[in-house]
């Protein structure tokens, strides 16, 4: 959650050029540097129920939801893959989906300084320490991410962002083809859900654009921890 907390600060000031180091973390309404009692994870969010202690203005839920949510799935890594060189791949991959979510959430945007920032590790690691099988399965995973949804920005002219493209493209390093596909789809199930409850709500307007990198990053976990299974059942279930 401690990572969670920090990944909110690092989506929120790098895709506007400012320093993930000054000034210290302070309420955007007020302006006041917060104490050290206001920054543990989660608990004080809950503790000052969801406001500043100076000023009164609500408290973002972005904030809470990505603590708690970073450190279910720092935990849950662990426990899926024990102390092995895929556990390395699973916090890596977390933590780049914790920062895009908060970036794309609050922005709209997802910078190309974090997708290399984590690109260059995640390379290194799946290719020399957890390797898919086969070896190229991850380089034909990201040529199918790259292209596909460049393919999909040409046809709906502009309707899938830069940044979308590039981050399926690492995604295709990580999972491999088949992974990266699920991914795909999993991503417009979920947006088409949210989107269409949200519309049907009136929480949206009907031309509304809603940002895609939240979906993309439910369906990249969904599909990394539970895609082979996933697979399995489809082609043993619903094919056969």
């Amino acid at each position: 959650m401690v990572f969670g907390s920090f990944y909110n600060v690092v989506g929120l000031r790098v895709p506007v050029g400012e320093s993930i180091v000054t000034p210290r973390s302070h309420c955007t309404k007020c302006d006041r540097t917060l104490e050290a009692r206001e920054l543990i994870p989660v608990l004080s969010f809950l503790l000052q129920r969801g406001s500043c202690r100076t000023c009164d203005t609500k408290i973002s839920f972005l904030y809470p939801t990505t603590e708690l949510v970073t450190g279910f799935l720092f935990a849950f890594s662990f426990y899926m893959f024990g102390w092995t060189a895929e556990t390395i791949i699973a916090l890596l991959l977390v933590s780049m989906l914790a920062i895009i979510f908060v970036s794309d959430m609050r922005y709209m945007l997802i910078p190309d300084k974090i997708l290399l920032f984590f690109a260059i590790p995640l390379v290194l690691v799946r290719m020399v320490a957890a390797p898919l099988t086969p070896w190229w399965d991850s380089w034909l995973g990201a040529l199918i991410g790259f292209a596909l949804l460049l393919l999909i920005a040409i046809i709906s002219r502009g309707g899938m962002g830069g940044g979308d493209i590039k981050l399926f493209a690492v995604l295709g390093i990580v999972l491999g083809w088949k992974l990266v596909l699920l991914t795909l789809f999993l991503a417009s199930t979920y947006g088409a859900i949210v989107g269409i409850g949200a519309k049907l709500l009136k929480k949206v307007d009907r031309k509304q654009p809603i940002p895609f990198g939240p979906f993309i990053a439910a369906g990249a976990l969904t599909a990394y921890f539970f895609g082979e299974a996933l697979i399995r059942w489809y082609t043993e279930t619903v094919l056969f």
